[in-house]
């Protein structure tokens, strides 16, 4: 009995701790009373209390003290007038009242950094109306998201109700466009496991927090319900190691072939209010357009669409292959056809408007150790502007050429392919011919169809 008992007792060992020895555990700082740590914080600026929140429990609970935060808030947006707003003064008369005394720890923590996330917004505001007189769109969207902070997350969720995020892996900016790159790492689920897709945009506030994920906000862009999608999936293209999966326009997965394991993930993303669907919107509803009436489209009915300017990019992951602006492009209304308009930027009769293209048409890709190439398949950003100079129909997204056999041509003698998009708003049919002796592709056609029901949308008419 003697001896089970000792084995019982080196099985569960039995530690006893006094007050003593738990305090004598403690660092010199926890073992001061709140009310000094609190003035020892005080001093802190914004980044420094940040930073000081992550060191534990204690710290954390301290660091987010109303009355800490009430103190920077008033230093820096109380001292000078020309930087106080309406907003901000009222803000500043309510603080001394019971109500906002009252608010929860860390109500005057969110409120600092959301006004500067604010004033940083109002500030590079003004940028956004720089418009390219080339695209319609802001001329300096890329520099604004940059000094905004912003980035992008995925969030992945799989059947089985596991959730991860996953930070961007890389982004490449085009001319109208930028593309977002999710690689697994081991880290995302079987492809037939996937539930939904989440992309948010996440605003992030400039810190001096070396280690740390900055403060931010999140704004849902996109989400996909995998099961929904898989009917009109489609491989765009392959290599020897992935297959491109297309689950819709501007989304594709990378898939490794003879397996269902996600190599990567590839968002392309139109300029064409990329800003403020990327930090307007909040974690679970993503940005509202606000409603504008459009002026009516055009005076004579008979006459039907005139104005209209294309601006077209054909890019890769890596470099541009072609990028044309076409303008006064019309439609008259007895040209109209099977509900849809026909827009002709490049007439295949009129060789002047042939348009060579710098390289050929691939999509490069990499993911972590490994990287290829996908033939014939490229990235079309399209920017369609109305007679207002307005963005009309605005579409970035992975397409594949094929071989067009049906063409014929008697001005040149390679071979034909043609490129074909299309979604519920419109399609987009851009014919190339190989060109054998410059070794190059040639756009030989480019014809852009509205939907008839989109165009009544906008402008109340009635094709």
């Amino acid at each position: 009995m003697a001896a089970s008992k000792e084995v019982i007792s080196r099985g569960r060992p039995v530690v006893r701790t006094s007050k003593r020895a738990d305090k004598s555990s403690q660092s010199f700082m926890e073992r001061l009373p709140s009310e000094i740590l609190i003035k020892i914080l005080s001093y802190l600026d914004a980044s420094a209390l940040f930073s000081i929140s992550h060191v534990n429990k204690l710290f954390y609970r301290l660091a987010n003290d109303n009355a800490l935060w009430n103190k920077i808030y008033i230093t820096e947006f109380g001292k000078n007038e020309k930087q106080k707003s309406k907003c901000m003064d009222e803000l500043l008369q309510k603080m001394a009242t019971a109500e906002l005394q009252d608010r929860a720890a860390g109500y005057w923590k969110w409120l600092f950094f959301k006004t500067v996330a604010a004033c940083d917004m109002n500030k590079w505001k003004r940028h956004l109306g720089l418009i390219s007189r080339h695209t319609g769109l802001p001329s300096q969207t890329e520099r604004v998201l940059r000094n905004l902070h912003v980035t992008w997350e995925l969030t992945v969720s799989g059947k089985s109700g596991r959730e991860g995020t996953l930070e961007l892996s890389w982004s490449q900016f085009c001319e109208t466009s930028v593309c977002l790159c999710w690689s697994g790492g081991g880290c995302l689920p079987n492809y037939q496991q996937i539930s939904t897709l989440q992309l948010h945009g996440v605003r992030r506030v400039a810190l001096s927090c070396p280690g740390l994920k900055k403060p931010g906000w999140r704004s849902l862009m996109a989400k996909l319900d995998l099961q929904t999608l898989t009917k009109s999936t489609q491989v765009i293209g392959q290599d020897r190691l992935v297959e491109l999966k297309l689950l819709q326009p501007g989304i594709i997965i990378g898939i490794w072939k003879d397996q269902c394991s996600v190599g990567f993930i590839m968002f392309t993303l139109h300029f064409h209010r990329l800003v403020e669907r990327s930090i307007q919107g909040s974690s679970v509803c993503p940005y509202v357009e606000p409603m504008v009436k459009p002026p009516f489209d055009d005076i004579d009915p008979e006459y039907g669409l005139h104005g209209y300017q294309l601006h077209i990019v054909l890019h890769n992951t890596e470099c541009k292959l072609m990028s044309a602006s076409f303008s006064q492009l019309f439609c008259l209304r007895t040209q109209i056809c099977d509900g849809l308009i026909q827009l002709t930027a490049i007439n295949m009769t009129n060789l002047s408007q042939h348009t060579p293209l710098s390289g050929n048409i691939t999509l490069p890709w990499r993911c972590e150790a490994l990287q290829g190439v996908v033939e014939n398949c490229c990235i079309m950003s399209l920017t369609l502007l109305d007679e207002f100079r307005k963005p009309f129909w605005c579409v970035s997204s992975p397409v594949s050429m094929r071989l067009d056999k049906t063409h014929v041509s008697y001005d040149y003698d390679g071979e034909h392919f043609l490129i074909h998009y299309q979604d519920s708003d419109g399609q987009v049919k851009i014919k190339l011919e190989w060109m054998k002796e410059e070794k190059r592709f040639v756009v030989i056609s480019l014809v852009v169809y509205v939907s008839v029901s989109n165009v009544n949308k906008q402008f109340g008419r009635d094709y």
